[in-house]
């Protein structure tokens, strides 16, 4: 990928949904940290994230992170992890699997560099390629 000019970091672009204030913020952009590597690949002007829990500290709680980067399908994880911060990095490390599949799935199977770089090209000796001229000796002992 070619250098982006104002990178995605999740400090950035992250916004707290459903079950989280936004003093919850501030924690969660520090355990989804590890996701700014991934995300410097996009633009922060076009990478949104949203994170969100039903239910929280309950039995049955569900964490979801949504990504939307400007061109690819929405991403989104879950996590029915009873601990919260334990759900939370279910979803930050999902996410960060899936941006990778994604990723590989664009990129060529082959190495890019060598298509990259232009191959030299082979001298043609126009006399090469002519038919050498016929023996005279081996035709007249052919047709006798």
């Amino acid at each position: 990928m070619s250098a982006v000019a104002n990178p995605a970091t999740v400090a950035e672009c992250l916004r707290v949904g459903t079950g989280f204030s936004q003093g919850d913020r501030a924690w969660i952009a520090e355990q989804f940290a590890t996701l700014d590597a991934r995300l410097a690949g996009f633009h922060a002007d076009a990478t949104e994230l949203e994170v969100s829990v039903k239910d929280r500290e309950a039995r049955g709680q569900k964490v979801t992170l949504e990504c939307w980067i400007a061109g690819r399908q929405k991403i989104v994880t879950t996590s029915a992890e009873e601990d919260l911060h334990a759900a939370l990095n279910d979803v930050r490390d999902d996410l960060r699997r899936r941006l990778n599949d994604a990723k590989t799935r664009q990129e060529p199977r082959h190495n890019k560099h060598l298509r990259d770089v232009s191959q030299p090209q082979e001298q043609v000796d126009p006399e090469a390629d002519a038919l050498p001229a016929a023996d005279q000796s081996r035709a007249d002992a052919e047709t006798v």
